[in-house]
């Protein structure tokens, strides 16, 4: 289905100004259509023929809804849509029609002229209709509701909603049902949901809200007194007009989230719109992966400084070793688990949690590695390294195997491909790309090729039994070790990037 904003350029000649209005207030309406118990459609008209097309559409969450089937695209005309020609011509809030069938359930059709604040021109059409087939006893709640809806519908009449979004703010959480609270023009409660007054009980008020002035009563209950006036200032602020961003309040353990909203319907400040949120738990787990993650990294570290002190201890003995072969090994040693090393050292540094899929960008690990290799390479010459394409971010379980191959190849080819005598430019390549959730990998040089008698599987040297037993067994996938056609060795491999 398309979007909002494909349609509308599809089919009207809206302002790029006008269609981000549209669409801030397609990200925000669900407060209104909760409070109106109603579906909210967005027409703009099309063609000249009065037809309208629906290009948003959302449901309540406290009502049934008027439309089982989705809205989005359709175009609709004549008699259907004569509401919203009235609307669109004078520029008015229209709800004087009947009641009207769809099969055998009663809906009623309201709607509201969208504008932007300043600007006197309709640029769209919001049906408010209803489900009329269980209507809901009009009690405390449901008035206080159903005014509250029709204030937001005048304040999209006139262009005063939706508020500005803050930076960082991509949703409208919370939501009517977390928690609503009335103020008057004065800042005292007017009106307070069952759920809004159980998130100021866990915040440690134990009287009514009703009556309360909203703005100190927050402000003493929160703890940390600054904090507390951030909060009284926002709930002035919204009650002056304007539109606050998001506060946590935090007292007695609990946390509670608030968000404050004018009231303006006709330009006139007639109090403010408070919804809350307990998400005292949802903090509580928060810290919980918070710890957990500083856990893992600390664990990442430790086991990085162990491994760094098995790798100086193995170095440490290669000096003292008097035969070159068993030296040479050791060294050998050190490379393999300095390269492990590599990936738990990044894992300690990541700052972000990945929870129970830990993962690790791996280009900065691959150029430490190939750096490494060329230090130690062949005496007298040397071999530029280069790397073609970008690992990006791996899972653990990948990294640590992948790096073990990757540093064996790399110090082969570094080491024996230009032996006995090197080309002109000795150079290594290694390249990647992903295709349908597996990672091609190929480390290539230029240098003297295989022996034509080479066979990997049969291969004694501890190196490539290393790189066959890893790229086959945990990495689960396949290598193959190939002269190039325009001379030289590489090594291909497939691994898979399918969950584990």
């Amino acid at each position: 289905m398309s979007t909002l904003r494909d349609l509308v350029e599809e089919h009207t000649a809206l302002e790029p100004e006008d269609i981000e209005h549209l669409h801030r207030l397609a990200g925000d309406w669900q407060i209104v259509s909760d409070l109106s118990f109603a579906d909210l459609l967005m027409w703009v008209p099309v063609g000249d023929r009065g037809e309208f097309l629906c290009v948003a559409q959302v449901r309540p969450t406290t009502a049934p809804t008027a439309y089982q089937d989705d809205q989005v695209g359709r175009i609709a005309g004549g008699p259907e849509v004569a509401h919203l020609a009235i609307v669109r011509a004078q520029g008015r809030i229209w709800r004087e029609g009947d009641p009207v069938w769809y099969g055998d359930m009663p809906a009623r059709h309201e709607a509201v002229p969208v504008r932007r604040r300043g600007q006197a021109k309709v640029i769209a059409v919001v049906g408010r209709d209803t489900n009329l087939s269980t209507a809901r006893t009009p009690a405390q709640l449901e008035l206080n509701y159903l005014t509250t809806a029709d204030d937001l519908a005048q304040m999209i009449a006139d262009g005063s909603w939706p508020p500005p979004r803050h930076p960082g703010e991509t949703t409208s959480a919370p939501r009517i049902g977390d928690g609503l609270v009335r103020l008057d023009a004065t800042g005292k409660v007017t009106y307070a949901s069952p759920n809004a007054q159980s998130a100021y009980r866990r915040l440690g008020l134990a009287a009514h809200l009703v009556g309360e002035s909203l703005a100190e009563l927050t402000g003493r209950l929160v703890d940390d007194p600054l904090e507390g006036a951030d909060a009284t200032e926002r709930v002035h602020a919204a009650l002056r007009g304007e539109a606050p961003a998001r506060k946590e309040l935090e007292a007695r353990g609990a946390t509670v989230l608030m968000r404050a909203l004018p009231l303006i319907p006709a330009g006139v400040p007639i109090g403010a719109l408070v919804l809350v949120r307990d998400i005292t738990e949802v903090r509580r787990r928060d810290r919980q992966l918070m710890t957990k993650d500083a856990t893992i990294r600390e664990i990442h570290h430790r086991v990085k400084n162990n491994l760094q002190t098995v790798a100086a201890l193995l170095r440490l003995q290669a000096r003292r070793v008097g035969v070159p072969a068993a030296r040479h090994a050791l060294e050998e040693s050190v490379r393999r688990v300095a390269s492990i090393a590599l990936v738990h050292e990044t894992l300690s540094m990541s700052s972000t949690s990945e929870s129970s899929d830990e993962a690790v960008e791996f280009d900065g690990i691959v150029d430490r590695v190939a750096a490494a290799a060329v230090e130690v390479g062949a005496a007298g010459f040397k071999v530029a390294l280069r790397r073609e394409g970008d690992f990006g971010v791996l899972p653990a379980e990948i990294a640590t195997p992948l790096v073990m191959v990757l540093n064996e190849l790399l110090q082969n080819a570094v080491e024996h491909a230009f032996e006995p005598a090197p080309v002109k430019s000795p150079e290594v390549v290694v390249s990647v790309h992903r295709f349908r959730k597996q990672l091609h990998v190929t480390v290539a040089d230029n240098g003297v090729g295989l022996p034509d008698d080479f066979d990997l599987d049969a291969s004694e040297r501890l190196g490539l039994q290393i790189v066959r037993t890893l790229a086959t067994g945990e990495l689960r996938g396949t290598i193959e070790l190939r002269a190039r056609a325009e001379g030289g060795t590489e090594a291909v491999m497939v691994v898979p990037l399918a969950k584990r």
